[in-house]
C-alpha cells in the first residue's frame, strides 16, 4: 500500500494539466486544505472537497478562497468591521498530501489523502500572514546583500570575490530542529526519578526499543517520502526508562526525542517544521502515545527546544558557491566581515526579536538557568580559531568546521518547538542584514569587528551598545552570579507582558524589523495585542487551574504511628503555604485571588509581577513537600 501513496507534488508540476493529471490518477486523494499560516502561527486547514479544483483549476489557484477572519489570529487587523481574509495559493513550493490511515477509501482500497497546499492570507489586498512576512524577509535580504557588495566592495573581496558581476546568485537556508516528549497516556511524572535521570544524562543516545522506536522509525520514513530529508532522531536528555510487559509491550513510557532534518530554503524550512509536527504526533498517537511539542511540559525538568539556524551564501556564475558568513582563511579569522555583521545584527537587535521568539507562558518556563536554555544576549567564538565553540549556554551558537567552510551557519538557541518560526526567521535575517550593512558602513576588516564583538562593558563600539558585552567563553550560569549576568548581558524578561513591553522599550530597534517594509506597524502592533490578550487569559484561568490541581495533589502523608517532630513543622509550613496560595480570609487575599483582580482591572504590570511571585512560591512549595515525602518514606 505505502508504495502506491502519493506524498508530495513539487512546484514545477503546479499546472493545470499536471494538477489535473495527478490527481486523476490518484483518486483517493478527495480533498485540498489551504495552509495559511496566521501570526500566531497557526495553519489553517481548510477542507475542500477536490472536485472543486479539478472543475476550474485556473481560478481555483488564481482567485483566493474566502475565510472568516475571526477563525485566524490577525489582532487589531481582520477587525468585526472588515473581517474578510482570504487564502491565495502558493505556487512556488512544494505541496503535500497528509493522509487519513484511519480512513480508507472503498474504491482504491487506500487512505483518504489531502491534498495540502501552502498559502498566503491576504487582507485588503495585502499579505498580511507569517508566510507572507518571511517571503518578503527573504527577498529584501537578498537584494540588499547584492546592494552591499556593489556598494562597499572590500565586503566581496573578504570572500575572494573579484565583484558582484560574478554573483549569479544569493542563496538563504534556514533550518530547525524538533524536540519532544512522549508518554504512555494518563503517566505522571515521577519528578525525582526525572531529576536523577537528568542529571546522570541516563537518556542521551540510548537505544529506543518497542513502540517509541516503531513510531520514530516510521516517522522518519514518511519525512523521508515527504522530501523533508530527515537527518538524525535521537533521544535527548529528558524522560525515564520505559517499562514493558510480560507480553513485551511497552506499559509505561516517558521520554524526550529529537528529530532534525536537512536545511532548506526559508520558506520551505518553516513550512517543514509544521508538517514534521503533524507527522510525529498522527504517529506517536495511532500508536497509542500522546505527545507535547510544549516549551516546558514538565516543570525542573528538560524543555523542548526548537533550534534555528540561519546560513547565507552566493552561487557564482562559474559554478561554485561561497559562505558568505566564512572568512578565507579558518585558521586566521572566525568569521568574514558579513559574518561578524550578521552576527552582531543579531546580538544588536535581540530585544525587539524576542518577541518573536517567545511569545508564551509555557516558552518562558523553559528559559532558566540550569536546563541549556539561553536567556542572555550573547554569543561564543571558540578560545582558538582552530577550535569550534562548544558553549551551550549562549544565545547565538556559530556553528564551525574547519574542514568545511560551506557548513558554517548560526543557531538561534531560544526558540522552542511552538515559536512561530516563519517570524523568528524573517527578524533573524531582517537583523542580520542591518548588522552586514552596518560592518560594511565602518569599512573595519575581521580583526576590528572581531575586537567589536568581544569588548568589554564600558567600552565604546561603532555599532554594539557601550554598558554590556556580547561575546564569553565560559559557561555564563556557572561563571557568573545572576547579578552579574544582568551587568554584562542585560536584563531579559521573564514573562510574555515584558517582553512585549521591550517593543516599546527598545522601539529605536524596530527599524531594522521596519526595514523594506517587511515587519509593518500594523503586524508588529497586531502581534503584541494577540501575544498579551493570550497571556493574560491563561495566566488567569489555566494557569491558576493548573497550580490548584498541584497544589491540592500536596497530600498529608504523616500519622501518628509514623510521625516524627519534624514532618509535623514541615506540614505546618506545608499548610501556610497553600493558605497564602489559594485561601482568601477577611484580611486578606490569596496570591492567585491578586492575580485575577490584577487581569481584570488590566494592571497588567502587576499581573506580570506577581506572576513571577506565584512561580517562585509554588517552587518553594513543591521543593518543600519533596523534602517532607522523603522523611516520610
Amino acid at each position: 500500500m505505502e508504495k502506491e501513496l502519493l506524498y508530495t507534488i513539487e512546484k514545477d508540476e503546479h499546472t493545470k494539466e499536471d494538477i489535473k493529471r495527478i490527481l486523476e490518477e490518484n483518486p483517493n486523494i478527495k480533498f485540498v486544505s489551504l495552509m495559511g499560516v496566521d501570526l500566531g502561527g497557526n495553519a489553517t486547514d481548510e477542507k475542500i472537497p477536490v472536485k472543486f479544483l479539478l472543475d476550474d483549476i485556473d481560478d481555483f489557484l488564481a482567485s483566493a478562497v474566502q475565510t472568516d477572519g475571526s477563525s485566524v489570529e490577525l489582532y487589531n487587523i481582520a477587525t468585526l468591521n472588515n473581517a474578510k481574509v482570504d487564502l491565495m495559493p502558493d505556487r512556488d513550493c512544494r505541496w503535500y498530501v497528509d493522509y487519513n490511515m484511519e480512513f480508507i477509501d472503498d474504491e482504491t482500497g487506500l487512505p483518504v489523502g489531502t491534498l495540502k497546499i501552502p498559502a498566503f492570507l491576504i487582507h485588503d489586498n495585502k499579505k498580511v500572514c507569517s508566510r507572507g512576512i518571511l517571503q518578503k524577509a527573504d527577498k529584501y535580504f537578498k537584494e540588499s546583500l547584492m546592494d552591499i557588495f556593489r556598494t562597499y566592495p572590500k565586503v566581496l573581496e573578504n570572500l575572494g570575490i573579484d565583484s558582484a558581476d560574478d554573483i549569479e546568485e544569493v542563496g538563504l537556508t534556514a533550518a530547525t530542529e524538533l524536540e519532544f516528549w512522549v508518554n504512555t497516556p494518563e503517566d505522571k511524572a515521577d519528578l525525582e526519578k526525572l531529576y536523577v535521570s537528568q542529571s546522570l544524562k541516563e537518556q542521551y543516545w540510548k537505544r529506543t526499543h518497542g513502540v517509541i522506536r516503531t513510531c520514530l522509525e516510521e516517522s522518519l520514513i514518511i519525512l523521508g517520502k515527504m522530501g523533508i530529508d530527515p537527518e538524525m532522531a535521537h533521544k535527548e536528555v529528558g524522560g525515564i526508562p520505559s517499562s514493558i510487559s510480560i507480553e513485551g509491550k511497552t506499559n509505561h513510557a516517558m521520554e524526550q526525542l529529537e528529530i532534525s532534518w536537512k536545511f532548506s530554503t526559508p520558506l520551505q524550512a518553516a513550512d517543514n517544521e509544521l508538517l514534521v509536527r503533524d507527522v510525529v504526533e498522527d504517529v506517536f498517537t495511532a500508536h497509542g502515545l500522546e505527545v507535547t511539542f510544549k516549551a516546558k511540559p514538565i516543570d525542573g525538568v528538560a524543555g523542548n527546544g526548537g533550534h534555528t539556524h540561519f546560513g547565507v551564501s552566493v552561487l557564482l556564475k562559474d559554478g561554485s558557491r561561497k559562505n558568505v558568513f566564512a572568512p578565507v582563511d579558518m585558521k586566521n579569522d572566525y568569521l568574514s566581515i558579513a559574518g561578524y555583521g550578521a552576527l552582531m545584527g543579531m546580538l544588536y537587535n535581540y530585544e525587539v526579536i524576542n518577541p518573536f521568539v517567545t511569545s508564551s507562558i509555557d516558552g518562558f518556563n523553559r528559559l532558566v538557568p540550569g536546563f541549556e536554555a539561553p536567556i542572555c544576549i550573547v554569543t561564543s567564538l571558540g578560545h582558538t580559531y582552530e577550535q569550534p565553540s562548544r558553549n551551550r549556554s549562549v544565545l547565538v551558537g556559530l556553528i564551525r568546521d574547519m574542514r568545511n567552510p560551506k557548513t558554517l551557519r548560526f543557531e538561534l538557541r531560544s526558540p522552542n518547538p511552538l515559536s512561530n518560526k516563519y517570524l523568528v526567521i524573517a527578524a533573524g535575517y531582517q537583523a542580520m542584514i542591518e548588522g552586514i550593512r552596518a560592518a560594511a558602513e565602518s569599512g573595519f576588516g575581521p580583526k576590528e569587528l572581531e575586537k567589536e564583538l568581544s569588548k568589554q562593558p564600558g567600552e565604546e563600539g561603532f555599532y554594539l551598545e557601550k554598558d554590556r558585552a556580547y561575546r564569553d567563553e565560559h559557561d555564563i550560569f556557572e561563571y557568573y552570579s545572576e547579578e552579574e549576568r544582568r551587568k554584562r548581558f542585560g536584563n531579559p524578561p521573564a514573562t510574555v507582558f515584558e517582553n512585549m513591553k521591550n517593543v516599546e522599550k527598545f522601539s529605536y530597534k524596530l527599524k531594522c524589523l521596519k526595514q523594506g517594509g517587511v515587519f509593518t506597524d500594523d503586524v508588529i502592533q497586531s502581534f503584541k495585542v494577540g501575544a498579551i490578550d493570550k497571556w493574560q487569559k491563561k495566566l488567569k484561568t489555566r494557569l491558576i487551574e493548573q497550580n490548584i490541581t498541584r497544589i491540592r495533589a500536596l497530600k498529608k502523608l504523616h500519622t501518628p504511628e509514623n510521625m516524627d517532630a519534624i514532618d509535623e513543622v514541615i506540614w505546618k509550613s506545608i499548610s501556610d503555604m497553600k493558605y497564602d496560595l489559594m485561601k482568601d480570609t477577611l484580611t486578606k487575599e490569596s496570591l492567585f485571588t491578586r492575580v485575577r483582580n490584577a487581569v481584570d482591572n488590566k494592571e497588567y504590570a502587576e499581573a506580570s509581577r506577581l506572576q513571577l511571585e506565584m512561580k517562585k512560591k509554588m517552587n518553594d512549595i513543591e521543593q518543600l513537600y519533596l523534602k517532607y515525602k522523603k522523611n516520610i518514606y
